[in-house]
């Protein structure tokens, strides 16, 4: 069946929360370490709120009216990048989705939503390698090239 991708909004917000635990258990697994916490009533109430605000964007991959893939974006600047730019926090695709091009479709997507809003670069952030080199060379394929060092945090609270 054909994979169809819609831009998700309010409503969305449960299948949103439930693939977001889904790829945030899937990357501490990889790295055997509790990095993330999570609250589905939180996540859900969160993505809500900020796609009725339209501060965030979500992509949805469906297949027969089934989500099997996810792909979020917030709008951010910065000199360096010489204006706008688009930022992907999440990308994830349910293990049986995977190598069916879905991840690559969710990126074409994403591409096109990031030209109408002139936007200079989208950037992406991959999980610790070398536990997910494989979604590394996923991103090269797709034309995103390595920009800088490793992210780095400081939780203010």
């Amino acid at each position: 069946m054909p994979i169809h991708i819609t831009q998700a909004g309010p409503l969305d917000a449960p299948v949103i929360a439930e693939l977001v635990g889904e790829l945030l258990q899937e990357i501490m697994a990889a790295i055997e370490t509790k990095v993330f916490t999570f609250s589905a009533v939180d996540t859900e109430a969160r993505a809500r709120r900020w796609l009725t605000e339209g501060s965030y964007t979500a992509l949805l991959a469906r297949e027969n009216g089934t989500a099997v893939g996810l792909l979020t974006m917030a709008e951010s600047r910065a000199l360096y990048a010489e204006g706008a730019l688009g930022f992907i926090p999440e990308l994830y695709v349910r293990p049986a989705f995977r190598s069916r091009k879905v991840g690559a479709t969710l990126l074409s997507e994403a591409k096109q939503v990031a030209r109408s809003r002139d936007w200079t670069r989208l950037e992406v952030t991959t999980p610790p390698l070398p536990q997910f080199d494989r979604a590394l060379a996923f991103y090269e394929r797709q034309g995103f090239s390595i920009s800088g060092g490793r992210k780095m945090k400081f939780d203010l609270s």
